[in-house]
């Protein structure tokens, strides 16, 4: 019988997905599921000359050409250490195993250097679109060896989506867990974007008291202009949405939930050093949330505030688009300045412009404003920050006064802003040529003789207060 050209380890709604997808460009695929009723079941409606199953682990290792080249689809953490513990015993060396769960980049990378060992090749792969992007066409973002990236190559470019110009939406990220982290970072972005959403949509309801159906209306527009993108295309549905004569949305209750990537996309940066407010703002937005009936409590203290619209409502929309563009854009610099950063520090070297590229189809994040910063990073590959770009700057510069504008007037209402003030305070922060930490360093050395540094001369210096 004739081998298959891949393995996937399995098959929830995203492996049979991503499976089908495989199957379907004409690559034979085997695939194996720890329940066998799963497998025979999954194979039964979706199974041809390209898509076949097996019952045991060894006859779906013995049904792969060589090297290898294994997909596991289960869930992050000991469950993969669990398929990788059960497979060793049945490769050889060169073989290739690829996670493509949520992972977090340092597990990753302790996989990698630990199959290395053993001859094997080991590679974290990140892949956005949810069930649909699986089966239709995803955004990959594989990191681990050149060997196994040119063992996946010619797979992972026909199954993955199409950026604006017909290009795969897959490119080798770097070695190790290169590919979790852009991924991690993704979406960290993606938790900002989101953010700024709920906000605008906070800031129609409240201020302007508009309803669903009037909103959805208006996001269709922010989705014809500059603001196009998977987020927004969603986001009419979601508020045009009714049950009994109800929007859905005015149902859900207001508790977000979350599945970690933004934490340690937040974690991280930290680490490094690297300032990526907007995102971390979004992530403790959604921990705000959850306190829902503490909320409800301290909500009877707070003062009543008169709404003041000092803007009529569409002129208010049109700045409101405005604003949201600079501020996804400003989410957007935050995210690639710590790839940036990791890449430089880890001696990845990184290709932002390709990072942009392959978001550009497939993803959760994939917008127009992407094919922006696609171009411009490319005409710019050693730029230091995005905001050193001519092309992406002056469009943002020329939203700042809507961004200013919104936020002035939502805080003065009473509405919470974390992701747009925050937006706006990176900017101004990162274009700032001096900052208030002087006085900061000031009373560090004051209690704790931290030291500091000087404008005047070179040295570190300690002042007898």
């Amino acid at each position: 019988m004739e081998k298959s050209k891949i393995g996937l380890i399995g098959l929830g709604v995203m492996g049979t997905n991503l499976a089908r997808n495989i199957a379907d460009k004409g690559h034979k695929i085997s695939v194996y599921n720890r329940t066998v009723e799963t497998m025979h079941e999954v194979v039964e409606k979706h199974g041809s000359e390209n898509f076949v199953g097996f019952e045991t682990l060894k006859e779906f290792v013995e049904s792969l050409e060589t090297p290898r080249k294994i997909l596991i689809m289960v869930k992050a953490g000991k469950p993969v250490d669990m398929v990788i513990d059960s497979l060793k015993p049945l490769l050889d060396k060169d073989d290739v195993i690829v996670d493509c769960g949520n992972e977090h980049y340092l597990v990753t990378k302790k996989r990698f250097n630990e199959l290395k060992g053993e001859g094997l090749h080991f590679v974290g792969c990140g892949v956005s679109g949810g069930e649909e992007g699986a089966l239709h066409g995803p955004s990959i973002m594989p990191g681990g060896t050149k060997h196994s990236w040119d063992q996946l190559k010619d797979i992972f470019e026909s199954i993955a989506a199409k950026d604006f110009d017909g290009g795969p939406c897959v490119s080798y990220i770097g070695e190790k867990g290169a590919g979790h982290f852009v991924k991690m970072v993704h979406n960290g972005i993606e938790y900002g974007v989101m953010q700024l959403m709920a906000e605008a949509y906070h800031l129609l309801k409240d201020i302007y008291g508009l309803d669903a159906g009037k909103m959805s209306e208006i996001f269709k527009k922010f989705n014809e202009g500059k603001l196009r993108s998977y987020l927004f295309e969603i986001a009419v549905e979601v508020l045009a949405k009714k049950e009994d004569g109800k929007p859905i949305v005015d149902l859900i209750l207001d508790k977000a939930a979350q599945k970690g990537t933004g934490k340690w996309t937040g974690m991280d940066a930290l680490d490094r050093g690297v300032g990526i407010s907007t995102i971390t703002e979004a992530v403790f937005s959604r921990v705000m949330s959850s306190f829902k009936d503490l909320r409800v409590e301290l909500s009877k203290n707070r003062e009543k505030l008169k709404i003041e619209k000092d803007m009529k409502v569409d002129d208010f929309v049109l700045a409101l688009e405005d604003a949201l563009y600079c501020a996804m854009l400003i989410s957007y610099a935050q995210g690639y300045h710590l790839i940036k950063i990791y890449s430089e520090e880890n001696g990845r070297n990184i290709d932002l412009a390709e990072v942009s590229r392959i978001w550009e189809g497939g993803c959760i994040i994939r917008a127009d404003i992407l094919k922006e910063l696609h171009e411009a990073l490319t005409d710019n590959p050693k730029t230091e920050h995005i905001f050193e770009i001519k092309k992406i700057i002056e469009p943002l510069k020329g939203s700042l006064e809507a961004l200013r504008t919104i936020v002035t007037l939502g805080v003065s209402n009473g509405i919470p802003l974390p992701g747009l003030s925050s937006a706006l305070s990176y900017y101004d922060s990162m274009t700032s040529e001096r900052l208030p930490a002087n006085f900061l360093q000031g009373l560090r050395d004051y209690f704790g003789a931290h030291t500091y540094e000087r404008v005047d001369k070179e040295g570190t210096f300690h002042t007898d207060w």
